[in-house]
């Protein structure tokens, strides 16, 4: 059974940063692209970005362009996902999610294995 264990998480005041990890196991992680969500209470779970098998391509919403940023290392079976100038409103479990590789930007939908989600917490 594929795993996806997201790391990273917690509490920061607002203008602060995280990083996320989120490792895979029982998959080959270089077959994959990659994506982060996030689910706010009350609020539907929302695509964040996203980063094709080989690194070469990444996605972005709108909402995080230019404060956070998706990468990966596929020797670690890792994704990571840099959080810069938290805001309150980033706030959520956040989510990773692999997908066969796709030319295309991906919906929720098409990704096949999910991690249990780690809490963000940004502070005003």
């Amino acid at each position: 059974q594929v795993l996806l264990v997201e790391s990273g998480g917690g509490l920061v005041q607002a203008g602060g940063s995280l990083r996320l990890s989120c490792t895979g196991s029982r998959l080959t992680f270089s077959n994959y692209d990659m994506g982060w969500f996030r689910q706010a209470p009350g609020k539907e779970r929302e695509f964040v970005a996203a980063i094709n098998w080989s690194g070469s391509s990444t996605y972005y919403a709108d909402s995080v362009k230019g404060r956070f940023t998706i990468s990966r290392g596929n020797a670690k079976n890792t994704v990571y996902l840099q959080m810069n100038s938290l805001k309150p409103e980033d706030t959520a479990v956040y989510y990773c999610a692999a997908a066969p590789p796709s030319p295309r930007f991906l919906g929720p939908s098409e990704y096949d294995y999910w991690g249990q989600g780690t809490q963000v917490t940004v502070s005003s």
